[in-house]
């Protein structure tokens, strides 16, 4: 498994938007494009923001192509998102996932 991290910081509010824009439409639009396996948002508090990082599963690198185009470096956030936030990262990591002990 391979798992795509992105990050970005935003206001409690903007924090709060993009958690229930994350659930309620990128998430169930993932689950419509083969081999995306799972996602998890994390958040934490720093100063007076709030950084969201957000990790997707993947079965392979193809499948993240499919996904994010031929850059699979490079954020793919809807400008909707985007307006939510106070910053973006402009790039994702990816790692190989060995060890995964989920329900």
């Amino acid at each position: 498994m391979i798992v795509r991290t992105w990050s970005a910081r935003a206001t409690e509010a903007g924090a709060e938007d993009y958690r229930n824009y994350f659930s309620a439409t990128l998430v169930p639009e993932l689950h419509g494009l083969a081999g995306f396996q799972g996602a998890l948002l994390l958040t934490r508090p720093v100063g007076e923001l709030v950084e969201l990082t957000a990790h997707t599963m993947w079965e392979s690198l193809a499948a993240i192509e499919v996904f994010a185009g031929s850059d699979i470096t490079a954020a793919k956030v809807e400008p909707e998102a985007l307006a939510m936030l106070v910053e973006s990262d402009p790039t994702v990591v990816h790692r190989t996932a060995v060890l995964a002990e989920l329900p």
